[in-house]
């Protein structure tokens, strides 16, 4: 089943409200190439500023809460995302599984309480460099699934983005025989715990997505799109990336 594709970018902690201006040109080549689809994932801060910019290109959190809300210090519930102009969410990235210790389990949390208040979760999961060294990468990549997955994920509400997490940022890619297989195992694990909507579900690859590797990446079967780090904070180096994954 071909997929309409996505591509996202996922700024991290980088942006200001200066910065929103590149989403002008990447609105832009989000109109131009109208057979994918375009987001950008700014910090908490900018999302109702950069969803007032640029009105036609959807907006995500990078995290959210998995509670309504409550004595959460520091926390954002998936209703104030929504309330802030934001239509997406990215769960269980592999840096605040490393950094703030999250579980499959508080991931499935967060993925159900996003896509609960009309919100598209982004489920990451991905391999170290040791687990695929030890070739346990499909093993690993398969049990996040199986802890961090809605098991009531439908097609339009929940996306998957592998990312390896020794390529992100690295200017490292797996080759596109691994990418190939990684993406068939996610995809074969999806119909198991979804039934017929695992074939609806867009996958995405995330690792040092780049201009020059992106239509390579994207012509993998079963890769659906992209989630883009660093290359997605400017409109010279992003757009080229869209206009790839539109070929």
């Amino acid at each position: 089943m071909a997929l309409r594709k996505l591509v996202a970018g996922n700024w991290k902690m980088n942006g200001s409200l200066g910065a929103l201006v590149e989403l002008d040109a990447i609105l832009d080549a989000a109109n131009a190439n109208a057979g994918l689809d375009v987001a950008i994932c700014p910090p908490f801060t900018l999302i109702a500023a950069a969803a007032a910019r640029v009105p036609g290109l959807p907006i995500g959190a990078q995290d959210v809460h998995m509670a309504a809300k409550g004595a959460h210090t520091g926390c954002v519930s998936a209703a104030m995302l929504v309330e802030a102009g934001a239509r997406l969410a990215i769960v269980g990235h592999s840096e605040r599984r490393a950094d703030n210790h999250e579980t499959d389990a508080e991931v499935q949390a967060k993925a159900t309480a996003a896509i609960a208040a009309g919100l598209t979760a982004i489920v990451c999961v991905g391999e170290t460099e040791a687990e695929r060294d030890a070739g346990r990468a499909l093993a690993v990549v398969a049990g996040q699934l199986d802890g961090s997955v809605p098991r009531d994920g439908k097609g339009e509400t929940l996306v998957v983005a592998y990312e390896p997490v020794w390529a992100i940022g690295t200017g490292r890619t797996p080759s596109v025989a691994d990418v190939a297989e990684m993406h068939a195992s996610i995809r074969e694990k999806l119909g198991a715990l979804l039934g017929a909507e695992g074939a609806k579900v867009r996958i995405l690859y995330g690792g040092s997505v780049k201009p020059d590797n992106a239509a390579e990446l994207m012509a993998v079967a079963d890769v659906d799109g992209a989630l883009v780090g660093g290359a997605s904070l400017t409109a010279a180096q992003f757009v080229p990336i869209i206009e790839g994954a539109a070929a």
